[in-house]
């Protein structure tokens, strides 16, 4: 109750003055007491502010228990702080993915249905809880009495409606429990559903004080605390994305990336913990803050030799012992997310290659130009030097107000899904919706479940981009372009109603991996929409990307997964990506004008999710 959760936390704060004071038998004492009722209350708030308010508490108790643990550094201390990083990581994803997990194990589809009816109506009551706040909010004399008596009732109503659904589900689907509600991870839970070439890296980025674990199958824990805080990994990442994110309309106006600081960054996160992870082939990496929002690939694991001689622009580049030379890379939301993904069962074996989505046309304008034959952008852009052909941005920053029509056309995406069809040996013309077919009738009507790949390759856009958009969405045709009904957004409550049985989901569309602020989740908004809609992994894209590059990407990467069924997921990924550094680079009337190793173009893509071959 009430009760215990304010006891709880006066010992929490009590503990965290202990610290400070260096009594930590005392302080040892009373974290023991009180972060079990905390990270178990921390999970039952119905409205969302009541969560986040919860969840900044808990995260600033726990950050003085690591800083004390970190001070022994025993082996069980190492492990118990393991666990409680966890806790303080990736609570919306770990949720949505362990709610797509509980239906997808009901063997009884009549139990997977009362599995998504609970989590429904979970959403009701939040929903409610919030316009209820929105009223309560108003002066008395504006309030209208009988609507509210009648909102607390319907709040009481759904409740009773979620409880009833919870009891029945406890009596007909024991495990469903552990799978929404999962406990916290041991080292040894890791270690179990860890493959023999894979390393597990956490790490936790505080206000004063950071940490980092690094797990393998069978090899020593390694854990190192970090001299460095949230604000300060904010910084030196915000400075490296200034050159894969760069407002550069040519090749020339790109800016070198900084590899002494992408090196440093490497000596301070990885180095410390290279014992734990070192000898694997594949790195799973949890975090929180803005570490989510640069692909650890990019950082050389050796100090790069001085200026390197080169007759093609950004070739020297390929000299960088980049860690994506050796290692393939993927992200999740939290420890527990591994186990949950990990426990899935076995996907369907007569699921079709692809469905994709792109090119959506935003106007009627954009529709009528798509008919007609139109000059490359490649020679028109010639006279302004090498011209990137980068995927347009939503022009929406800024302005007072914006619609659907606003939004550029983004036609190379057609080019990047057909190649994609391509390598999976699709026919494009069933596989493919571009166009005019690309549109929110088409995505609500067809059975995705019947896909082992999902494409959209289309704008990614977070609230507040379009007028009266309140949650992330995919932007899609416009519903008087393409006769149907809706609004052309993909919102992320119509995904999280979507039921997929995808290895991936592809979100080829700007931006689409980064949160919506410094220090949000890895896979917030639309990834974690995609994972409770049951997906097992995300390709996702983390800044505009140049066309030309991406497409080869993209392309290579299914190429490979089609041919070699072993092949996991984050390994195809590192292959394709270093298939485009290695590759001619940008090549125009037979002649490679620019190279693709500058990780601008060769490491735009993240992937979120199981990078093992999985299911």
């Amino acid at each position: 109750g009430s009760q215990h959760l304010e006891t709880a936390t006066a010992r929490g704060m009590l503990a965290i003055g202990l610290v400070r004071a260096g009594r930590d038998a005392d302080a040892d004492r009373e974290f023991k007491l009180c972060l079990p009722i905390l990270t178990a209350t921390s999970r039952d708030a119905d409205d969302e502010a009541g969560a986040i308010a919860r969840g900044q508490r808990l995260q600033i108790i726990i950050e003085s228990y690591l800083t004390l643990l970190a001070r022994r550094a025993s082996l069980e201390d190492v492990a118990e702080g393991f666990r409680f990083a966890d806790a303080v990581r990736g609570r919306a994803v770990q949720k949505a993915l362990s709610a797509s997990s509980a239906r997808a194990l009901a063997r009884d589809p009549a139990q997977a249905e009362l599995a998504r009816k609970e989590q429904d109506l979970e959403k009701q009551v939040a929903a409610q809880l919030g316009l209820l706040n929105n009223v309560l909010a108003l002066p008395p004399e504006q309030r209208d009495d009988k609507a509210l008596q009648e909102l607390r009732a319907e709040i009481v109503k759904l409740r009773g409606q979620r409880e009833a659904a919870r009891k029945e589900i406890e009596r007909k689907f024991p495990s469903y429990a552990d799978l929404t509600d999962p406990k916290l991870p041991a080292l040894q839970d890791i270690r179990a559903v860890l493959k023999a070439d894979e390393a597990f890296l956490s790490f936790y980025f505080g206000q004063q004080a950071s940490f980092a674990w690094a797990v393998s199958k069978d090899g020593p824990t390694a854990f190192a605390a970090i001299p460095l805080s949230a604000g300060d990994v904010e910084r030196k990442i915000t400075t490296l994305r200034e050159a894969l994110e760069p407002k550069a309309d040519t090749a020339e106006d790109i800016p070198p990336f900084d590899l002494a600081l992408a090196h440093e960054l490497y000596t301070l996160l990885l180095q410390p913990i290279e014992a734990g992870w070192r000898s694997a082939k594949s790195v799973i990496v949890v975090t929180n803050g803005a570490l989510g929002l640069l692909p650890l690939g990019v950082l050389p694991t050796a100090q790069p030799a001085g200026n390197v001689e080169s007759k093609l622009m950004f070739d020297a580049y390929r000299q960088v012992p980049w860690l994506a030379r050796s290692h393939a890379v993927s992200q999740l939301p939290s420890a527990a997310a591994l186990r949950t993904l990990r426990q899935l069962p076995a996907a369907s074996a007569k699921r079709d290659k692809l469905i994709g989505f792109g090119d959506p046309f935003f106007s009627p304008e954009q529709a009528a130009e798509a008919q007609k034959a139109s000059v490359s952008v490649e020679m028109a852009s010639a006279s302004r030097g090498l011209a990137l052909k980068r995927r347009a941005l939503a022009p929406t920053r800024g302005v007072d107000s914006a619609s659907l029509a606003l939004l550029p056309r983004l036609p190379d995406t057609a080019d990047e899904l057909r190649a994609v069809a391509t390598a999976l040996e699709a026919d494009p013309a069933k596989a493919l919706n571009l166009g005019k077919d690309a549109n929110e009738r088409k995505v609500k009507t067809t059975d995705l479940s019947r896909f082992r790949v999902v494409a959209f390759s289309t704008h990614g856009l977070v609230p507040g981009e379009l007028d009266g958009l309140t949650q992330p969405a995919l932007a899609l045709t416009a519903p008087h372009v393409a006769d149907v009904d809706g609004d052309g957004l993909l919102t992320m409550e119509e995904i999280l109603a979507l039921k997929l049985d995808a290895d991936w989901v592809v979100l080829s569309a700007c931006n689409t991996g980064a949160g919506l602020e410094a220090g949000a989740e890895a896979a917030s908004g639309l990834g974690r929409a995609f994972f409770y809609a049951g997906s097992r992994a995300l390709l996702v894209t983390n800044w505009s990307v140049q066309s030309d590059s991406a497409r080869e990407l993209v392309t290579e990467l299914f190429r490979r997964q089609a041919g070699n069924a072993r092949l996991g997921r984050a390994e195809a990924l590192r292959q394709a990506a270093m298939a485009v550094m290695d590759g001619p680079g940008y090549v125009r009337a037979g002649q490679s004008l620019y190279s693709y190793a500058h990780p601008f173009f060769w490491a735009p893509y993240s992937l979120i999710g199981d990078g093992s071959a999985g299911n």
